[in-house]
């Protein structure tokens, strides 16, 4: 499929693109931190967390079939690839055998900030090329994270 054939021009989208294989890729690694964290949290929070990191890594993998799937529909190939996805990510792995539970919870709200930031620009971006479709399915995305974040923040005593 090209763009053209859902009334978008390649020229608009190829921004757009390159910045959701970004998101893309940054995802992924937002992704095995979640899957980390809930494999390997421990102590008084551990039946809260891992239930939560639970719900987090079961949403951003179907967040990451959406994003790879509009790449797609927009006419590009989405990374595939481990060494893409550490290449381009906007957020770094860590070792989360033997991190604290808080520990966890402030790396993840570390990912989903920059996430969020990552899809403020690709709001502005999806305007500019007129593509409703990634700026609905981005915005949906945002608005999961942002009351995820309200709700981490609140785990965490922060305001």
């Amino acid at each position: 499929m090209k763009a053209e054939e859902i009334s978008l021009t390649e020229k608009k989208v190829k921004p757009v693109v390159d910045m959701l294989n970004d998101y893309l890729a940054t995802y992924h690694v937002h992704y095995q931190k979640l899957r980390g964290c809930h494999w390997n949290v421990k102590g008084q929070n551990f039946f809260t967390l891992h239930v939560k990191f639970e719900e987090l890594y079961t949403n951003a993998q179907q967040t990451i079939d959406e994003i790879a799937e509009r790449v797609l529909t927009l006419g590009k190939s989405p990374y595939s690839r481990f060494a893409d996805y550490i290449k381009e990510s906007s957020i770094k792995e860590v070792n989360t055998i033997g991190m604290k539970d808080m520990d966890m919870v402030e790396a993840i709200l570390g990912d989903m900030s920059k996430l969020i930031e990552m899809e403020r620009d690709l709001l502005e971006a999806t305007d500019k090329a007129g593509d409703d479709g990634s700026n609905d399915m981005v915005n949906r995305f945002m608005q999961f994270k942002e009351k995820n974040t309200w709700m981490l923040r609140s785990f965490t005593g922060k305001k």
